[in-house]
């Protein structure tokens, strides 16, 4: 069962279409706001929620990063059907997954938010095969927050799964190689105060992008999830703004 307001959502719209994607152990409701913002914008916009996703934790144990690629690909397709443009956006794990897609799939613009290129070092990653037979769950750590009502206000689950932490790193290890396969535009967003993710993951991403067609954006009062924090009216036009560069042909 959906944990309620963390369903996906759809607002259809003209034939720009973005395809919103939450981050690790996150919901929809962490995009809604850009989805919102975006809709008021006249586009099309599906926040897809991904496997294992927005019910409960214990549904990540057995889920895999390619049923993370196969919920983006599934809301690409459904997009697709109603739109001539498809913008794709995600947030943290969201950013991987959309840079990922746009290295196969036609995409026509990539927005990635806080993303990582790799994940943060911690010792225990090297041990993390065995110590899932040991410990399903890892504690998160201090709350990366500077607005507070969102904090209050976000769902996401209580821990990270360790069978979940090997499928991300899995899957942002598929990522690297697949950069230089990004020729499409790309907007990469980033909080020097993220303590998620840290900083310069945006310049190792933008360094080894295919794209000729790429720029970056930073914030400089917003914790990780960018799309809600004090910041978050400037990442919403910025984006805005990047999709009617791109996609003036269907204005």
């Amino acid at each position: 069962m959906i944990i309620q307001s963390a369903e996906p959502f759809l607002y259809p719209g003209n034939e720009i279409g973005c395809l919103l994607i939450h981050g690790f152990t996150g919901t929809p409701k962490e995009m809604r706001w850009m989805g919102e913002y975006l809709a008021e914008q006249g586009y099309s916009v599906l926040g897809i929620r991904l496997a294992g996703h927005s019910t409960k934790i214990d549904d990540l144990d057995h889920t895999f990063w390619q049923d993370w690629s196969a919920s983006v690909e599934d809301g690409y397709h459904l997009l697709k059907g109603m739109c001539k443009d498809v913008f794709v956006m995600g947030l943290s794990l969201g950013g991987v997954l959309a840079l990922y897609h746009a290295a196969h799939f036609p995409v026509t613009g990539v927005v990635a938010m806080s993303t990582p290129y790799e994940l943060p070092p911690d010792p225990r990653r090297r041990f993390m095969q065995p110590l899932s037979m040991f410990y399903r769950n890892i504690p998160k750590g201090p709350p990366d927050w500077h607005s507070q009502d969102a904090a209050e206000d976000h769902i996401d689950y209580p821990a990270y799964p360790t069978k979940g932490i090997i499928q991300l790193d899995a899957l942002v290890s598929e990522l690297k190689p697949a950069l230089s396969d990004v020729k499409v535009p790309v907007l990469l967003i980033h909080s020097h105060t993220d303590r998620g993710v840290a900083p310069e993951n945006m310049n190792r991403i933008y360094d080894a992008l295919g794209s000729e067609d790429k720029s970056k954006l930073w914030l400089d009062d917003s914790g990780h999830v960018i799309t809600r924090e004090p910041e978050r009216e400037i990442v919403f036009k910025a984006v805005a703004e990047f999709i009617e560069q791109h996609a003036v042909q269907v204005l």
